[in-house]
């Protein structure tokens, strides 16, 4: 307590004694016997009462055990319930939540992971994912000040994320290894690479990555099925020595539509785990011809880059041209990209009526475009500016994936403010470091005339940029070609507009996307839209409303079971429907291990100074982690200031103290 309360407390006694004595002693000639008591109580209830608004406080030394931090991961996906492992890891479970020897040690938490990492309730094991490097670098990251260790109980599969046994993890990880681990002889089909879309009477390639896990040479026959019809079949020699093989297969694409195929290897005779040798995919046939021109006010990479990835398709030809050297009929070509535009593309807007699609840029005119009545204008000054791009994941006009856009780098365009009307932005310009509500890449629909608008120069740096990513260009391709095709289409926009796949894989959550839109075509949030979706084979029907989000409705279906489905998505109240069929196949990349990877788990323990156990040896875990002396409660001493009287109580003196002072004077008839 410091001097300076001290001080206010004999201050706050003083002030008590004085009005006390001011009113029973001073100036009283003779002083009744009883005025002694009477001064007694008002002193005390006066001084109680300052006491109470000083509120001393003193300071007090607390000891306080910091225990080491114990963190158990336990496995929850489904790779647990296909080897069979449930009671084991849930009877693990139990064995270190009751054991006195690491509580008594170690402050314990209990994490569950799979995908992603949750603080444990119960255990599924229905997580589709294995993320142990998640997991571990989770933990690392939530108890980074604080000493510890991480039980790890895991069969050491992991379906996603970077390598485990490379993650930085400042706390010691003892895994405790599950499953099986006896090595098996196993084939199976590692990876299947195949185009989404094909174009009729061509070829489109299959590849597949066939790996052996064994010690003897054998033959196995890799095959292609459709409808249950053989369409390719190879026979491969496998051995110990050349245990992986990549076989190519070039199937003909003659009916429009989607066909699903499935990729097949022959079974091993001491084969334990046949989940993983077969892979179902699915290509959808496309009849599309198109004339592509380059109109150019310029000579720039991005002419070059538009040109190899819209002629990835065999169905597209392009051609490049100055505008001031054009020669020829806009009418020949079904879909035109004006490339910085300046006034020398006036003959082309006057004339259009292919669809097309602006690139601007540094060299753009921007008071002619300001002039062309598209829809958009730009408020620009001679000034250049870098613009990132953010992907809109509710952009419904096509179905476009987010190719990594986010990370790309930046375009190049004139600074100023864009207003476009009546679009759909599949990209937002992000301006150093914040997404904004202008568009990088919009899509426009009037009339039966579709066009689009990129608003910035050096696209060939993403298509670099993303073979850097990918080791190809498949994806930036992909993404032009989905671009070229909505756009030189001359379908007629349709209300309804819905994003849904082909194609999906058991227990995967199936996200749908619809676009409705009034009949002035403008977003009508009022809707109510529902999907039914049925089994073909047992006829089952479920339905499904769809949910408002942002300016799309939405829907999640989990739980369909593999088959083929067919769907069905109204509007209530509206005569438009959409309708299709998707499949779901039997496929769980949790159950294509055929046993536990001890050796990434004992690789990960030894990096991180922890040890190796198997599931029948977690006493022997337990009593190393209770005799480590690296793990040490440590005392730490803590000051507080705590009040020095209890306020309550302290009150009720005061008020006891009052009442008995005025009975008192009652009862000597000073009232």
């Amino acid at each position: 307590m410091s001097t300076q309360i001290v001080l206010y407390i004999i201050i706050a006694l003083l002030v008590g004694v004085a009005v006390a004595y001011f009113q029973y002693f001073f100036k009283v000639k003779k002083t009744p016997k009883h005025h002694v008591l009477l001064f007694v109580l008002r002193t005390l209830s006066i001084f109680f009462l300052l006491l109470l608004l000083i509120n001393p406080l003193i300071k007090i030394q607390e000891t306080t055990d910091i225990k080491p931090k114990l963190s158990v991961l336990v496995d929850n996906s489904l790779s647990t319930s296909f080897f069979k492992e449930e009671k084991k890891v849930g009877d693990l479970f139990n064995q270190f939540k009751n054991s006195n020897k690491l509580s008594d040690k170690f402050d314990i938490d209990f994490f569950s992971f799979g995908g992603d990492v949750k603080a444990i309730d119960s255990l599924t094991f229905n997580e589709t994912h294995t993320n142990i490097h998640k997991a571990v670098k989770s933990i690392n990251n939530l108890h980074k000040d604080e000493s510890g260790a991480i039980i790890l109980i895991s069969d050491g599969n992991q379906t996603i994320g970077e390598d485990y046994a490379y993650v930085n993890s400042k706390k010691s990880v003892y895994p405790l290894v599950i499953g099986d681990t006896t090595k098996y002889e196993d084939i199976k089909i590692a990876q299947l690479n195949v185009n989404k879309y094909s174009y009729i009477n061509n070829k489109f390639p299959v590849e597949a990555l066939i790996q052996y896990d064994g010690n003897k040479s054998i033959n196995t026959v890799y095959s292609i099925y459709k409808s249950g019809k053989k369409v390719f079949s190879k026979t491969l020699n496998l051995s110990k020595e050349n245990n992986s093989v990549t076989v190519t297969a070039n199937l003909s694409s003659n009916k429009e539509g989607v066909h699903y195929y499935s990729a097949t290897i022959s079974k091993l005779s001491a084969e334990k785990n046949i989940k993983n040798n077969s892979k179902v995919f699915s290509v959808e046939v496309i009849d599309e011809q198109a004339k592509v021109l380059i109109l150019t006010s310029i000579l720039h990479p991005d002419l070059g880059a538009f040109t190899k990835a819209i002629e990835s398709n065999k169905q597209r030809s392009v051609t490049v041209s100055t505008v001031t050297k054009f020669k020829g009929s806009f009418d020949e070509y079904q879909f035109v990209i004006a490339y910085q535009p300046n006034i020398y593309f006036k003959p082309f807007f006057n004339e259009r009526k292919s669809n097309f699609l602006v690139v601007t840029g540094t060299k753009s005119d921007w008071n002619f475009i300001n002039t062309l009545e598209l829809g958009i204008s730009k408020s620009s000054i001679n000034q250049s500016e870098d613009y990132n791009s953010s992907y809109n994941s509710n952009y419904l006009t096509f179905i476009q994936n987010n190719i990594g856009f986010n990370d790309f780098p930046p375009l190049k365009d004139k600074f100023g403010a864009v207003t476009a009307k009546d679009h759909q932005s599949l990209l937002y310009q992000k301006l150093k470091g914040f997404t904004t509500e202008e568009p990088l890449l919009a899509t426009f629909e009037k009339g039966e005339q579709k066009f689009g608008v990129l608003f910035g120069e050096g696209i060939w740096k993403w298509r670099a940029a993303s073979y850097l990513k990918e080791t190809s260009f498949q994806e930036f391709d992909a993404f032009i070609g989905n671009l070229v095709q909505f756009l030189s289409s001359n379908k007629k926009r349709k209300r309804l507009d819905v994003k849904i796949e082909n194609f999906y894989l058991a227990n995967q959550t199936i996200d749908v996307s619809a676009l409705y839109l009034d009949n002035n075509f403008k977003f009508d949030s009022r809707a109510s839209i529902q999907i039914a979706i049925e089994n073909i084979n047992t006829k089952e029907q479920k339905i499904f409303p769809f949910s408002l989000s942002n300016n799309s409705f939405r829907v999640e279906v989990d739980g369909l079971v593999p088959g083929d489905y067919s769907y069905q998505i109204s509007v209530e109240s509206q005569s438009i429907k959409k309708s299709g069929r998707f499949k779901v196949a039997d496929f769980q990349i949790e159950e294509q291990f055929t046993n536990s990877n001890k050796e990434k788990l004992k690789e990960l323990a030894s990096k991180s100074n922890g040890n190796l156990f198997y599931w029948n040896q977690q006493n022997n875990l337990i009593e190393q982690l209770a005799d480590d002396k690296k793990y040490f409660i440590v005392q730490k001493s803590i000051e507080k200031e705590r009040g020095l009287i209890h306020w309550k109580w302290l009150l009720f003196v005061i008020v006891g103290l009052l009442t008995l002072e005025w009975f008192l004077r009652k009862y000597y008839g000073k009232i």
